[in-house]
């Protein structure tokens, strides 16, 4: 991932008749003449650099609408294909898209253009709306889906209809210019612990483009569950796709992707400019892999497989008389998943691992970036590989909670700030997904039925009210432990621990599992989007209270989309 042009934005640039300014333009600073708030109904997750209202009439669509793009703008016809398809479905128009079509046009013309600035990196986009015409432009063709997505949410929520609605379609009079503050915006699908069919990883896909994320955290192997298919290692979903949490084998699976599978969701996310950044977790969290192999264990038999929900279970075998074996198997799941996704990165876990040396700990971490440096591939893990040499270009996932950030810059440092403080020391960069804040599985209140709350209570406003500044920085903000340029971005985590009613009691019963579809709507709306928000707007225009009208509104969409969210008590929903 390249990093991020909001620094580039930030000086004025001209691009055609826009000038960008990265400072935002309050909600209140356009009045129109009548003293109306133009933009007081604008309901945009995540929240744009810079938003002003032009005072002109909205652009209206209606059947004469076409969508223009220039045959050699690579990859705007794609781009503007997608956003027709969208129009068509909703609003019964058809839409076409191409060089000629704007001459055909007998109504608004919506001009999709990669001509843009090179200051706009990959993400960023200008919109101008007003009168008949609509004009987006980005430098890449991902930057124009980005800009495709804010102009989908400038319509009214009945786009998200896969049937036409008569409301009235229309684009209010905007300049917009925008780009991420971070590279990296992750939501992560544990898919070890719970298996989820193509369907729901598609479906989830389609949840995280509607905010912006770009990177899909696969959790493919876990104690319950190997998801990946390897071909040098059959065993793995012979044995190892027989279980998932609180389901024995036997009792259904086995839950697997094959290799097909896989590619039509690495595909499925390339086309919503989404990349897969699969797990490979050890050497703890890896009781399928034991079952699977037994040769990585120390007494070279295999375990039973396991659908249990405990933690800290024992590692892979890494003394000195099984390294050759256990590399050799590094060697082969590696190599498997770093061929199979899409992305430069793949996560190699490390978390939540006992009664291993350092030494031990060490060879695993240095073995594991041996080989995917093999495969041209950079090591993410979980914080605790902090203690360990990392290799140049490493990214540490940092879900250290609100009791590490007091301790940091006291005499009394927890272990989990030691390791942020080598790795850092190290080169590496971070990815912050607190626990107390962006993990999806933490219960938002008390009466939610799924979850867990080791780390809290989450609501809408503690998922929104953090920064990864903030949380890598002792309370008073005295002592910092990361730079901006340190923080590679945020990621937000669907863990699928107590994917079940009543899961503060272990199940009694298959019947209380719930579809994967539904848990994850439930646990991830309101919350996703507020963590969105964090990786890809400036502080400067973040603030909760617009952000929860803005939340409000948007689930309009959501009821539209079918996403059966948690209407949370503490917030002002609409009827």
């Amino acid at each position: 991932m390249s990093r991020s042009p909001r620094a580039a934005l930030a000086a004025t640039v001209a691009v055609g008749a826009l000038a960008f300014v990265a400072a935002p333009l309050p909600a209140n600073a356009a009045d129109s003449a009548a003293g109306a708030d133009p933009l007081a109904d604008l309901a945009l997750v995540p929240q744009p650099s810079h938003v002003a209202a032009t005072g002109a009439d909205p652009v209206e669509l209606g059947a004469g609408t076409v969508i223009k793009v220039h045959p050699l703008d690579d990859g705007a016809a794609s781009v503007g294909e997608g956003f027709a398809e969208l129009l068509r479905d909703a609003t019964g128009y058809a839409v076409p898209v191409g060089q000629r079509a704007a001459g055909a046009s007998r109504g608004a013309t919506i001009e999709l253009s990669t001509r843009g600035d090179a200051a706009l990196g990959d993400e960023g986009y200008t919109i101008q709306a007003e009168g008949t015409h609509v004009s987006l432009e980005a430098h890449t063709a991902e930057g124009l889906f980005r800009g495709a997505t804010t102009l989908r949410q400038l319509l009214p929520p009945e786009v998200e209809s896969a049937e036409a609605s008569d409301v009235a379609w229309a684009i209010p009079s905007v300049d917009i210019s925008d780009a991420p503050r971070y590279d990296y915006r992750g939501a992560m699908l544990d898919v070890g612990r719970r298996f989820y069919p193509v369907d729901d990883v598609k479906r989830f896909i389609d949840h995280m483009a509607l905010y912006k994320y770009n990177a899909l955290h696969l959790h493919l192997t876990d104690d319950q569950g190997w998801r990946l298919t390897v071909d040098a290692r059959p065993e793995l979903t012979q044995v190892g796709a027989s279980t998932q949490s609180g389901w024995k084998p036997g009792t259904g699976g086995p839950w697997f992707y094959t290799k097909a599978d896989y590619q039509e969701i690495v595909k499925y996310a390339a086309d919503h400019f989404i990349e897969v950044v699969p797990e490979i977790d050890g050497p703890s969290h890896a009781m399928a892999a034991k079952a699977s192999i037994p040769e990585i264990n120390c007494d070279g038999k295999a375990v039973a497989p396991y659908s249990g929900f405990d933690v800290g279970l024992p590692t892979i075998c890494l003394t000195p008389e099984k390294r050759a074996e256990v590399r050799a198997y590094l060697q082969d799941v590696f190599t498997e998943a770093a061929q199979q996704s899409s992305s430069d990165i793949v996560h190699i876990g490390g978390d939540e691992v006992p009664s291993t040396t350092q030494e031990q700990m060490d060879w695993y971490v240095e073995t594991s970036a041996e080989v995917l440096a093999e495969q041209g591939k950079r090591v993410m893990g979980w914080h605790q590989i902090g203690a360990s040499p990392l290799p140049e270009g490493s990214i540490m996932q940092w879900w250290a909670d609100a009791g590490d950030q007091a301790s940091i810059g006291t005499p009394n440092e927890r272990p989990d700030v030691r390791e942020l403080r080598n790795a850092l020391a190290q080169g590496a960069t971070v990815v912050a997904s607190p626990a107390d804040r962006s993990y999806l599985d933490m219960k938002y209140d008390a009466s939610v039925p799924y979850g867990l709350s080791w780390a809290g209570l989450v609501d809408l406003e503690r998922s929104y009210d953090w920064d990864p500044i903030s949380v890598t920085s002792s309370t008073d903000g005295s002592v910092s432990l990361a730079t901006e340029e340190q923080i590679e971005g945020v990621e937000a985590a669907l863990w699928a621990d107590r994917a079940y009613y009543g899961s503060t009691k272990l199940p009694t019963s298959l019947d209380q599992f719930i579809p994967v579809s539904q848990y994850a709507d439930f646990v991830s709306f309101p919350r996703m989007p507020a963590i969105a928000e964090v990786g890809w707007s400036a502080p400067e225009v973040r603030s909760f209270d617009d952000f929860e009208r803005r939340i409000v509104q948007q689930a309009h969409r959501w009821d539209e989309m079918g996403i059966g969210y948690y209407k949370a008590p503490d917030v002002p929903w609409e009827e």
